[in-house]
């Protein structure tokens, strides 16, 4: 009997996996398949914990398909009958073992998925620095009435719809992102790894019935990142980690943002140097950070970074919400018809390519 293995058990409270969810799997499997679901906690935070517990291990050489959070070359290894194996994490390092790449087998992630809590963290943060909520905490935090922040010449007062924003990483929560910034009358500069290929049109997706082809400047490359950087009042990281984006925002690339900007990072905390962007804001050359990924987590007490005025800090939760489930299980139920073979008018969603890291 072919099986499929269900463990997302997590053991954060608001990401706990509904009872309905394997209602829903079971009801879309064929008569003849076993859902084996797993109700053993597990995590998944970051890439997932890719943990092997021995009733999966039990399991798994019987299994043709595997939800989980991460998946662990011993998985792997002891799974030689999975067809698809999908994560419910969006961050898929810690899964591209050898083990993996070299593995003739479909892999999806759920990278779509975070994308619009991340969006609204991403649009909170930049209101926070746009509309001078930093200042409002910090009265609030002495007690004091004090509107010469505001008042005063050079006060660091915009307006999103009358500043250009720059998202590096134009991929599912870039493009949230940019619906969101376009919906309110701002300006986007897009960073795109490669040039769109022929019906990626799609990309410019349409709020209130308008193209937001008029909000998007699109861009690539080197050069392409430069121009970003040199024109955008506020700079949104949303990148995946790879070998290419790994150290992608250093003190050449802060240097080259305009005086005065904002930087938001939920991408990975690897992407950008953390010294440098210490030195930026100390110096007063950026408006401030919103961040909420670090290269090292849980921050250390001894980064800097806590301590700066100029800087909002959130624990690596910018995806949390009582809306995951939803679209999580909608996402599988879609990828779960692909596999087995009962809509071949649609395609996979969210496959992870193996090579490029995302």
């Amino acid at each position: 009997m072919p099986l499929a293995v269900l463990d997302m058990m997590d053991r954060r409270p608001i990401w706990a996996m509904p009872p309905w969810v394997p209602v829903e799997i079971r009801k879309a499997l064929p008569e003849h398949w076993d859902l084996l679901v797993i109700d053993e906690e597990t995590d998944g935070s970051g890439d997932g914990a890719a943990r092997v517990s021995p009733r999966v291990m039990d399991a798994i050489p019987q299994a043709e398909v595997y939800f989980g959070y991460g998946v662990p070359a011993a998985l792997l290894d002891a799974g030689r009958a999975l067809r698809w194996v999908h994560s419910g994490a969006a961050g898929v390092g810690s899964s591209l073992t050898p083990s993996m790449i070299g593995r003739d087998i479909v892999f999806t992630n759920s990278a779509g998925v975070h994308a619009d809590p991340m969006a609204e963290t991403v649009l909170g943060m930049l209101l926070y620095f746009g509309r001078g909520l930093d200042l409002a905490v910090a009265n609030q935090r002495h007690g004091a009435w004090d509107t010469e922040p505001y008042y005063r010449a050079g006060a660091p007062l915009s307006e999103l719809s009358t500043s250009t924003v720059g998202i590096v990483g134009y991929g599912g929560i870039g493009r949230a992102v940019a619906r969101r910034l376009a919906s309110l009358g701002a300006r986007v500069i897009a960073l795109r790894r490669t040039e769109p290929r022929a019906g990626d049109e799609g990309l410019e997706t349409l709020v209130g019935g308008a193209s937001l082809s008029s909000h998007i400047e699109l861009v690539y490359g080197e050069a392409g990142l430069r121009s970003l950087l040199e024109r955008s009042d506020a700079v949104v990281l949303a990148a995946p980690e790879t070998d290419q984006t790994r150290g992608l925002m250093g003190a050449a690339e802060l240097a080259t943002m305009k005086p005065g900007a904002v930087l938001v990072n939920v991408a990975r905390g690897k992407i950008l140097d953390e010294s440098a962007l210490v030195r930026a804001l100390e110096e007063g050359r950026l408006r401030g950070a919103g961040l909420d990924v670090f290269s090292s987590e849980p921050l250390s007490l001894e980064s800097p970074l806590w301590r700066l005025p100029n800087v909002l800090i959130t624990p690596h939760v910018s995806a949390v919400t009582r809306g995951f489930w939803r679209r999580e299980t909608d996402l599988m139920l879609h990828n779960l018809a692909c596999c087995l073979g009962n809509a071949p008018h649609i395609a996979w969603r969210n496959v992870v390519d193996k090579r490029a890291g995302y």
